[in-house]
């Protein structure tokens, strides 16, 4: 499954439905995305550029705010508040992690859920988690390219046996949440789990997230198992210029051989976090419109 080519299409259908707000309401119906980074992690750097560059291509309008280091929890959360206010920003990120001395679950539970884009909102997670009910205005942007792209390649998940390797707030509890109200039968292994790889051979799909290169073995899968890997590491590797490549947490190899479908690190999953960010902030612009 080609993440890659899917979230180009994904940002030329978000591209074309920003223009027409634009045409249909004005400057004021442009989608605006604050993105506030906190410290100089590289990794956070490149995420974040990377988002910004996305918002850019498809005429979404994007806010920057790098604070340094030692920025307290309050000014922290001074800008959450200040960004809240504006008319002009439709959606909220703060790049995670923060640093330590930050208490990052009061900064994100002071974002508005209305322009809470990334998902991670307890209101949002709880509505996820609740059936029948109001559901979540956004849901967070990895779990929902996962099952964004298995739609696009026509992989359906009703009544399926789904593996999820991984517990993450992030990923692994919403997207078991996300494929639930899809009627799979999600089972959710992590670290204290036995005999994980008993389990993955009877999985139909296998979604990999727990950050341990080439954790998932060819010999654990069924024949023609559907394999999201939203893993990504960086393992050494001196014949690379950087020193390093990146894998998944499947060995890629040895599963394609056996898979129906396989998400490939890089070009698989992250491209599709970043296009349903556009997304989710799109439909935070729409809300925000007058009624007609």
């Amino acid at each position: 499954m080609d993440g890659k080519a899917t979230a180009a299409a994904v940002r030329g259908e978000v591209a074309a439905e920003v223009a027409r707000l634009v045409d249909a309401h004005g400057e004021t119906a442009r989608p605006g995305l604050a993105v506030v980074i906190v410290g100089e992690r590289k990794d956070s750097q490149t995420y974040v550029r990377a988002k910004r560059r996305a918002c850019e291509e498809v005429g979404i309008s994007s806010f920057g705010f790098e604070l340094p280091e030692e920025t307290t929890q309050e000014a922290l959360q001074d800008v959450v508040r200040e960004l809240n206010a504006r008319q002009d920003v439709h959606g909220i990120l703060v790049q995670l992690p923060l640093p330590e001395h930050i208490d990052d679950e009061k900064v994100l539970d002071g974002i508005e859920i209305g322009k809470d884009v990334d998902g991670f909102h307890p209101l949002n997670i709880g509505r996820l988690c609740m059936s029948g009910r109001t559901p979540p205005l956004f849901v967070p942007c990895t779990p929902k390219g996962c099952v964004e792209l298995m739609d696009r390649y026509g992989v359906d998940v009703e009544g399926k046996n789904v593996v999820v390797i991984g517990r993450s707030n992030i990923v692994g509890l919403p997207l078991a949440m996300l494929l639930l109200h899809r009627n799979a039968t999600v089972t959710i292994c992590h670290s204290r789990t036995r005999d994980t790889s008993a389990k993955v051979k009877e999985a139909d799909i296998v979604v990999a997230a727990c950050g341990i290169p080439k954790f998932v073995d060819k010999s654990w899968l069924k024949k023609d198992a559907v394999v999201v890997d939203v893993g990504i590491n960086a393992v050494d590797d001196p014949s690379k210029k950087r020193g390093y490549r990146l894998v998944g947490d499947v060995d890629y190899e040895g599963a394609a051989e056996v898979a129906s479908f396989i998400t490939p690190v890089p070009g698989g999953v992250g491209p599709m976090t970043i296009a349903m960010l556009l997304t989710n902030t799109v439909e935070a612009c729409k809300r925000h419109l007058p009624a007609k």
